[in-house]
């Protein structure tokens, strides 16, 4: 039996706002669940630094929702007996991302295994700690590190962009006239980079500074571009630290107060693969850590 309803004046709002919600199942959920988009469209994602991590992760995520993926990382990395353990659905390609050849040969092997490439997680990348200049040890930070921190981390992201997009551009466009789905790593070192950080920080700054304009270079092809920075996270780095320094981080976070899960980076690429109005922006998924010097 429908509810009784009585006029109400309301002011400042939306019509919008007033329309009938659609019925909610336990705790707030669709009674019946749609199938992922990943799976019903049979998604084909390359993801760099897929051997491990939150590019590991997020070929775990999207390959169980139905989706194929190829891992691209390099030669000596674990990315061949990963991409067995996930299955017909996934592939490795040994890469180094800074290379064009390598690179071009991963989207090849993309194509001709699994027909096309739909979406590209950009997850390859380096650190190093190092000040500008150490007082201590009177010696500067070398230009050799700065620079391979920024040729992997900066040149290498935007090397597979470039690459990618081309062969994005040949797909069929959905009913929303889209081709492909473009995401990339950045981090909070990039908005709140530390002591030490200058060479990092500097290759993911870059990072978000270029999501925009790509956004904007690609849009006419119907490939979006988003960027995830990351806070603290259990990655591999991490995780070889000892428990009294990874603790004390994690105590850092605001809420939740621990490191983040790569698994809970993976869902949200999920979500911006999925999300057909997400473009050309960076969300920080870091549980509300601002980073200190």
């Amino acid at each position: 039996m429908a509810a009784a309803c009585r006029s109400v004046k309301v002011t400042g709002f939306s019509p919008l706002l007033l329309a009938p919600l659609p019925r909610l199942g336990w705790r707030g959920r669709r009674t019946k669940r749609k199938r992922s988009v990943l799976g019903e469209k049979g998604l084909v994602a390359i993801i760099t630094g897929g051997a491990s991590g939150l590019g590991l992760a997020t070929a775990e995520r999207l390959v169980g929702q139905g989706a194929s993926a190829v891992l691209l990382d390099l030669p000596h990395s674990d990315g061949e007996a990963q991409a067995k353990k996930l299955g017909k659905s996934c592939a490795f390609a040994p890469a180094d991302v800074t290379s064009e050849k390598d690179v071009q040969a991963a989207l090849t092997l993309a194509k001709e295994k699994f027909g096309r490439v739909d979406v590209a997680v950009n997850c390859a990348g380096i650190g190093v700690a190092s000040k500008t200049y150490n007082l201590k040890k009177s010696q500067a930070h070398t230009l050799e590190d700065f620079q391979r921190v920024l040729n992997v981390n900066l040149t290498g992201t935007f090397n597979v962009i470039r690459l990618v997009a081309g062969e994005m551009g040949q797909n069929e466009p959905d009913q929303g006239g889209q081709r492909g789905v473009i995401i990339n790593t950045a981090s909070i070192a990039a908005f709140e980079g530390q002591v030490g950080q200058a060479a990092y920080s500097a290759s993911k700054g870059g990072i978000v500074s270029m999501t925009l304009p790509i956004a904007r270079d690609l849009a006419p092809m119907g490939i979006r571009v988003m960027t995830i920075a990351p806070g603290l996270f259990g990655t591999p780095l991490l995780n070889t630290l000892p428990d009294k320094v990874r603790n004390f981080l994690a105590n850092q976070v605001p809420f939740p107060s621990r490191l983040g899960d790569p698994a809970e980076y993976a869902h949200l690429a999920q979500v911006i693969i999925e999300n057909p109005f997400l473009n050309g922006e960076v969300i920080r998924l870091d549980g509300a850590i601002r980073m200190q010097p």
